[in-house]
């Protein structure tokens, strides 16, 4: 008899696909979905997804498919996309979801053309369906290969969120559940902004003492705008806020740390940014993160700095000085 599987991922990228391998791991059907019909099938029939994860064989419980009547059956969803695709990626699997299913975003972000986080997006084009949050420190390549780590699910609903960390949790993938969905949203996006600004350090030469300034301060950035918006600051002090910021602002794993890292060495934001460079999510998100502080008088220095260097507003070294040069302060 043929289980059909109750969780579906969308997005067979690096991610998605390390999701689906820990959840497959323990014996739980599991589908992931991807548009290209000639590379699912390439998975399915190898059991390994050579582009994203190509040392990693998956579990005989995973199942590859770019049929999306896999989501008819799932009662839970999750959106592996970059931030960016989100909207389109709800919007063009909805009318196949099952009726109550719940959508866990796993992209970390705003979306740029509206400045809405990401469970707003969703909740705007999956209609009545729940949403859920998956956010902390968790590179694929760890989380694949059963290396030991943990993350924060978040959703509105306490015995929703309690549910889906019993459902999604392995022997070495622990999630810790919580009702704060936009301090865990906050965190995960703005942490990719200051990963950059750290990679910038390195570049730089600047030493591990402006790097640990530079996290320490864009915690605080980082809990005022989570406050602004209604976060809780235990989210930011937890594992989606402080824990993710310090993995992925110290190690060369981050592509948003690597993005950092190369416009240090003086290569110009532009080439980073075309559409064959590896994905930065923070690239995206240091533009309209600036314009939301600016409009709500939320002081972020370090998020201001990073978003008009990208824009090629500010140098560098500019940037350093603004930075070092501002009012001396209360901590």
């Amino acid at each position: 008899m043929i289980i059909e599987p109750d969780i579906a991922i969308i997005g067979a990228g690096a991610f998605g696909t390390a999701l689906a391998s820990v959840i497959a791991r323990r014996g739980t059907p599991v589908a992931l979905l991807g548009r290209d019909g000639t590379a699912m099938a390439a998975i399915q029939t190898g059991r390994i997804n050579e582009k994203a994860l190509p040392d990693i064989a998956l579990p005989a419980a995973l199942t590859a498919t770019a049929d999306p009547a896999c989501l008819a059956v799932a009662g839970t969803v999750l959106l592996a996309v970059p931030s960016q695709n989100i909207r389109e990626a709800t919007r063009s699997y909805r009318q196949h979801l099952r009726a109550g299913a719940t959508l866990v975003i796993c992209a970390k972000g705003i979306e740029q053309s509206s400045g809405l986080f990401l469970a707003d997006v969703v909740a705007q084009e999956a209609g009545e369906a729940a949403v859920a949050v998956l956010s902390g420190p968790g590179f694929a390549g760890d989380i694949a290969r059963g290396l030991p780590t943990a993350m924060t699910l978040a959703c509105a609903a306490s015995g929703s969120a309690e549910r889906l960390t019993r459902q999604l949790s392995g022997d070495m993938f622990r999630l810790y559940a919580s009702t704060d969905v936009t301090g865990v949203e906050i965190g995960g996006a703005l942490k990719n902004v200051l990963a950059i600004a750290c990679g910038i350090i390195e570049g730089r030469g600047l030493g591990e003492s402006a790097r640990a300034a530079l996290i320490a301060r864009g915690l605080a950035e980082l809990g005022r705008f989570s406050t602004a918006h209604g976060g809780r600051p235990e989210t930011i002090a937890g594992l989606s806020g402080l824990g993710d910021l310090v993995l992925t602002a110290t190690s060369h794993q981050s592509r948003n740390m690597r993005f950092g890292l190369a416009l240090g060495r003086g290569t110009a934001p532009a080439s980073l940014m075309t559409p064959d460079a590896p994905l930065s999510e923070g690239a995206f998100t240091a533009t309209i993160a600036a314009k939301i502080s600016r409009d709500r008088r939320i002081d972020m220095p370090i998020t201001e700095c990073v978003a008009q260097i990208l824009d090629g507003a500010l140098s560098i070294d500019d940037a350093i000085d603004a930075l070092m040069n501002r009012p001396l302060t209360n901590e």
